[in-house]
């Protein structure tokens, strides 16, 4: 009998209390599965500009003429800005596989591109907004355009900051070839893929259409 009541004592210790514990041989690790769920909240955001911009267009637009008179938008320079962010998708894709596969300089290389190519389109699209000719104040088609665009662009601002942390860890030689060693390269690269997709459906919908 007092061993059957210890052996009860016992499980009583050891019972679980709370939600369960999550299974440790989940495929997605817990980094990334966190940064995609942070992309469908961020498609959500742009979903709602997006609805935002074609209801102006339809809507709000009296003349059916679009954009507006008096607003002229850099087709020109807005593609090749696109080629360069388009780009960058192949850039981060490639350090991606140079940690997987252990090279390092692939890696470094990549990551820096990645980078450089991200700051190029920020600085053109920066550059685009001096000389643009209207403002955020113009009307209902410069603020949902400057709505926009800017929520992209703050979007590539905050990939620039993971990307260099990325490149930083990476010079410091931080990132190994197991899959849980390269998660600070591949987050950020997950990141950034879903604003170079992003940015096209705003080139195309903003630009294009």
């Amino acid at each position: 009998m007092e061993s059957a009541s210890i052996a009860v004592g016992s499980a009583h210790a050891h019972e679980h209390h709370g939600p369960p514990e999550a299974h440790s041989s989940s495929k997605i690790d817990r980094q990334t599965l966190g940064i995609l769920l942070f992309i469908v909240s961020e498609a959500m955001l742009f979903g709602a500009f997006f609805a935002s911009y074609f209801f102006l267009r339809e809507v709000s637009n009296p003349t059916d003429v679009w954009p507006p008179d008096g607003f002229e938008l850099p087709k020109a320079i807005a593609g090749v800005n696109t080629a360069i962010l388009i780009s960058s998708s192949f850039t981060i894709h490639w350090a991606l596989e140079g940690a997987r596969k252990g090279n390092r300089e692939a890696m470094k290389m990549g990551l820096a591109m990645t980078w450089l190519l991200g700051a190029t389109f920020l600085f053109i699209q920066i550059n685009e907004y001096v000389h643009l000719g209207f403002s955020a104040r113009d009307g209902a088609f410069g603020s949902i355009f400057y709505g926009l665009t800017g929520l992209h662009g703050a979007h590539v601002f905050v990939g620039l900051l993971l990307l260099s942390f990325a490149n930083i860890r990476a010079w410091r030689g931080h990132f190994g070839t197991k899959a849980e060693d390269h998660l600070g390269v591949e987050v950020p690269g997950i990141y950034w893929h879903f604003v170079d997709v992003m940015w096209i459906i705003v080139y195309v919908t903003v630009y294009i259409l």
